[in-house]
């Protein structure tokens, strides 16, 4: 489990008290309010590791902010391209049919990184490499790196996150 003890530069970013944490090595999220774990939950981040560089498909480290939500009073099921719902819900059917789809599924929490020249702006910018949290097909393994550098979930996580993350909330990913 997580070690409550918050990062050394909790008070520089952290926007208020619920925040969100990613470990990459235990492949888990957290949910905290301050110091106090409320839940947690079993991710996927990127196949190849940890990394801020564009076009790297690593999952950004550090300081970000929720930026927006998208999909709220969508089907837990929906399908978006271009961070917007194609009106499909995903099925077996659906995914024989475009076999070549990054499945982005149920909702979406787009990242911006929170520090300059790490994981804001130029070739390192989070939230321009268009990083999320989003939900996957049922068929992909959760507590496996597996994604293109988003934080992927299954799609009743992410539909539950999305209701209990404020907008801005902090996240920080180690």
């Amino acid at each position: 489990m997580l070690n409550p003890k918050l990062p050394d530069n909790w008070p520089a970013y952290a926007a208020n008290n619920r925040w969100l944490r990613v470990q990459i090595q235990t492949q888990t999220l957290y949910l905290l309010e301050k110091d106090t774990v409320l839940d947690h939950w079993s991710i996927s981040t990127a196949l190849n590791g940890p990394g801020e560089q564009e076009g790297s498909g690593c999952t950004p480290r550090g300081w970000h902010t929720i930026r927006a939500k998208i999909g709220d009073g969508c089907p837990q099921d929906a399908v978006f391209v271009g961070r917007r719902w194609t009106q499909e819900c995903y099925s077996e059917a659906l995914a024989a049919r475009y076999p070549e789809r990054d499945w982005i599924l149920g909702r979406i929490l787009w990242l911006s990184g929170l520090e300059p020249g790490f994981n804001r702006s130029g070739q390192v910018d989070t939230m321009r490499r268009y990083v999320y949290f989003h939900a996957t097909p049922p068929s992909e393994p959760m507590g496996i790196p597996l994604s293109h550098g988003c934080i992927r979930m299954t799609m009743s996580d992410i539909t539950n996150l999305f209701d209990l993350i404020p907008i801005r909330a902090s996240v920080y990913i180690d």
